[in-house]
This record gives structure tokens, C-alpha cells and sequence, in this order.
């Protein structure tokens, strides 16, 4: 897929302004007024008739709501479907027969789903055991549970796939639909995951923010150390250099993502030169970074507390140190951790209108007979941003991976203009600009 430019990408007044370009509008229903509930487009719909159960599972991002609202509208404009169930914790709704009548809610309460955080329903990351299916499938049948959407990451795409492929082979009519939803932008077979754009928006507005903090304070404090979500893929870290906005000179000024080895020798000396040469060095390090030999660099760490136990930090942790000891400079660490995923003021308007699109488009298949599949996300070429769906098998989603590609990391590992055209638009476009001090120096009027 040819990586597309976010200079194009056009807003709206408000908050959360819709994300326009000068080829595409905010995804509207051919048949409703957007936000509406309805069938997205006029067809033939299912003789099957039963309950639609939605869940949520691993970790919680901003816009994995709005992908339980577009999926809510979607399923409320259809007869067929005679009740909306949300399974609390994920599977673990399904395993303990603990459902939400969702249909009960008022719209007002709906509707503002599209604009909060984290999972309404409740997450888990449980793996059912192979007994523990025969007992899904029993809940299923007691509540006629027909349609089945399930809103997550490859594990997720993974425990759908295995479920309908269980009512199959028992004879129970059942369709099942994956959402996608990672922070991480580790899905195959799609352009980009709903949950990313606006992780990786706070990403880059994070560490913009916290490299001015670390050259105001440089006289005292140097180095500072981010890490960044991303155990194996290296998606979010690599958007701390949609920070720079072309300047080189700005921070962050060293990028560690899991898909090159990471030289602890190497990392010393590139801080140094940094330094000398910047009077200061802001690093966006990926939280699974491994050294030659395959070790997790956040377990490398020898430190003991005051019984002798081993002090398990992170990769931040463990490489500050060492430039406080090794190099002699001090250095600061930060762990946003799951602040990274969890803050609706730095979500990106196209990152929640896709959201809530692959939810209503979950439906939409479903009800046209589709099933076993996982709504994916296909970037149109063109100069301008837009993007439109289609679906793959869940077989070939469930427990791959996706890791950043060559093209997209330049000899030093960091990100080249290619990952920065990909992800530009994923975050809304530019970053609210910021002023600088021209810096007119006032002649000395004392010696020394």
C-alpha cells in the first residue's frame, strides 16, 4: 500500500471535530443521518433471526467504544436482531453468563459512549481452555445468541474464529465478526488498527511536550528516557518522531523500536554524542527492545533492594542508570504506560470515526450473511487521506503479527518519511503549532 500524506487532512469546530480531506467525508450511512441508528445500505437482510452479543477484550483504547456504538447502531436498525447483549470482562461474560441488556440504555447515554475511554463492557486477556468453549456455546443457545462480534486484538480474532468454528460443527447457526482494536498496529491484513492513531497522537504530543521540559532543565537533568508500549512491534514508539515535524534538530533525538537489535555500547556512545553536540538528549525507547543476543533489555537489570531482592523496572529504568553511571550525566526516566492508550483529550478525530465504522460495518456483513470474518481497513491511494473497509478471514488475523517493515526504518533504526507519510493522517494531521523565543541576547554590561 503506497503511504499517503496528512497534509490534506482538513477539522471541523469542536473537540472532536470530524476529520475531512478533499476526497472523503466522516463515514455516513447511505440510508440514515450519520449517528443515526439503521442499516448502513439497502439489501436483502437475514432470515435468521436471534440475539447480537458484543464484547471487549485485551487492553482498553479511547475509541474502543465508539466501535461498540457503531456496532449498537448498526444492529438497532435491523428486526432480525431481537435483543443487544454486552458480555462483561470479555470472554469471560460469555463463560459465566454475564450479560448487559444494551438495548435498555437511552441514546443519550449511547451516543456519549463515542467520546469516553476505555471499555465500557469490561476487558480480560482470559484464553478459554478447549472445555470452556462446549460451555460458550451452551450460554449461546440458552439466550439464542445468533450474532457474535468481538472487538480486539489476533488473540481475540483468535477465540472467534475457534467459536464459530465449534458452532459449526455442533449445527448451531451462529456468525461471528471481528472488530479490530490494538493500540500496538500489530493486525495483518489491514491498512491500520482503530485504537492506534490515538495512542500514537499522544505519543508524538508526549514526547514534543517533554523534550521542551528536558532542554529548559538541560543545565541540570540532560538526558531523559521515554518508554514506549510495543513488547515485539515497534508502531507507537516509532510515532514519537511525528514530534519533530520535520525539524531534525527537535526532539526526540534517538528512536529504539523491538526490530533492530539494541547495542547497550552503542546506546552510551549515541547518548554522549547527543549531548555534546545538543547540550541535551531526549530518547522514545520501545519497551521490548533487545540486545544482540535476544534478551529483553529490561531484564537485564542487577539492581537489589535493601534485602537483596531483584528490582524488576523496565528498559527506562535500567538505561538511565547506566547513563548516571556509566557516562556521568544525570538522567531522568519516564513510564506513561497505559496512559498511553487511556486519554480521550489527545484523540484523533479519523481514529474515532474509523472505530465506530468497523462496528457498523460488523453488522452491516453480519446481517448479509458474512461470517468468520474480521472488518479491515484499506487506505485509498491518492494525495488526500481516505479510507475505506473490507474483510479478511479471521484464520489469517488470529495470532500473527505485524512488525514495522524496512522501508519504514531508516540505517539507524529510526523512522523514515515513508512511516511518517503512513502515520501523519492517523493522528488527525499536524500538531498544534508552538512558538519559540528568537533569542535577542541583552549586551553585558559588568566583566566576569
Amino acid at each position: 500500500m503506497v503511504p499517503r500524506s496528512g497534509r490534506d487532512v482538513k477539522f471541523l469546530d469542536g473537540p472532536f471535530a470530524r476529520c475531512y480531506t478533499e476526497t472523503s467525508a466522516p463515514f455516513v450511512s447511505p440510508t440514515m443521518p450519520f449517528g443515526q441508528e439503521g442499516p448502513m445500505a439497502i439489501g436483502m437482510a437475514s432470515p435468521l433471526r436471534g440475539r447480537l452479543l458484543v464484547g471487549q477484550s485485551g487492553g482498553p483504547t479511547v475509541v474502543i467504544n465508539s466501535s461498540l456504538v457503531g456496532i449498537i447502531h448498526e444492529a438497532l436498525g435491523y428486526p432480525e436482531i431481537e435483543g443487544i447483549y454486552g458480555m462483561r470482562n470479555g470472554i469471560l461474560g460469555a463463560l459465566h453468563e454475564d450479560f448487559l441488556d444494551l438495548g435498555r440504555e437511552s441514546p443519550a447515554v449511547i451516543e456519549g459512549l463515542r467520546y469516553t475511554p476505555s471499555a465500557a463492557l469490561g476487558t480480560s486477556r482470559h484464553r478459554l481452555k478447549p472445555e470452556e468453549y462446549e460451555r460458550v456455546l451452551q450460554v449461546f443457545r440458552a439466550h439464542n445468541i445468533r450474532f457474535f462480534c468481538y472487538i480486539g486484538g489476533n488473540d481475540s480474532m483468535d477465540t472467534a474464529r475457534r467459536l464459530e468454528q465449534l458452532a459449526k460443527e455442533a449445527g448451531y447457526e451462529l456468525r461471528v465478526m471481528g472488530v479490530p482494536k490494538t493500540v500496538d498496529n500489530d493486525l495483518t491484513h489491514t491498512d491500520h488498527c482503530p485504537g492506534y492513531g490515538s495512542a500514537a497522537r499522544f505519543v508524538a504530543l508526549m514526547m514534543r511536550d517533554t523534550g521542551l521540559d528536558t532542554i529548559a532543565g538541560a543545565f541540570s537533568t540532560p538526558v531523559k528516557i521515554v518508554e514506549i508500549m510495543g513488547r515485539h512491534a515497534g508502531w507507537l514508539t516509532a510515532a514519537a518522531a511525528l514530534a519533530k515535524e520535520g525539524d531534525e534538530e527537535a526532539p526526540p533525538d534517538l528512536i529504539y523500536v523491538p526490530e533492530r537489535p539494541f547495542s547497550i555500547a552503542r546506546f552510551l556512545e549515541d547518548v554522549r554524542e547527543v549531548c555534546k553536540e545538543r547540550g541535551r538528549c531526549v530518547v522514545a525507547l520501545s519497551e521490548g527492545v533487545r540486545d544482540e543476543q535476544g534478551n529483553f533489555v529490561a531484564a537485564l537489570s542487577t539492581a537489589t533492594d535493601a534485602f537483596g531482592h531483584r528490582q524488576l523496572g523496565g528498559a527506562s529504568v535500567y538505561l538511565s542508570q547506566l547513563v548516571n553511571d556509566e557516562l556521568g550525566l544525570k538522567s531522568r526516566f519516564e513510564k506513561p504506560d497505559t496512559i498511553q492508550r487511556s486519554m480521550m483529550i489527545c484523540a484523533s478525530p479519523v481514529d474515532l470515526n474509523e472505530a465506530y465504522m468497523v462496528g457498523r460495518m460488523a453488522v452491516h456483513h453480519m446481517m448479509r450473511g458474512v461470517s468468520g470474518k474480521m472488518v479491515t481497513l484499506e487506505r485509498a491511494p491518492g494525495p488526500a487521506y481516505y479510507c475505506t473497509t473490507g474483510l479478511v478471514e479471521l484464520e489469517a488475523v488470529a495470532e500473527a503479527e505485524r512488525l514495522l517493515p524496512p522501508e519504514y526504518l531508516d540505517e539507524r533504526g529510526h523512522p523514515t518519511k515513508a512511516f511518517l507519510d503512513y502515520a501523519l493522517p492517523l493522528i488527525g494531521g499536524h500538531l498544534p503549532p508552538y512558538t519559540h523565543l528568537k533569542g535577542y541576547p541583552v549586551p553585558r554590561l559588568l566583566g566576569g
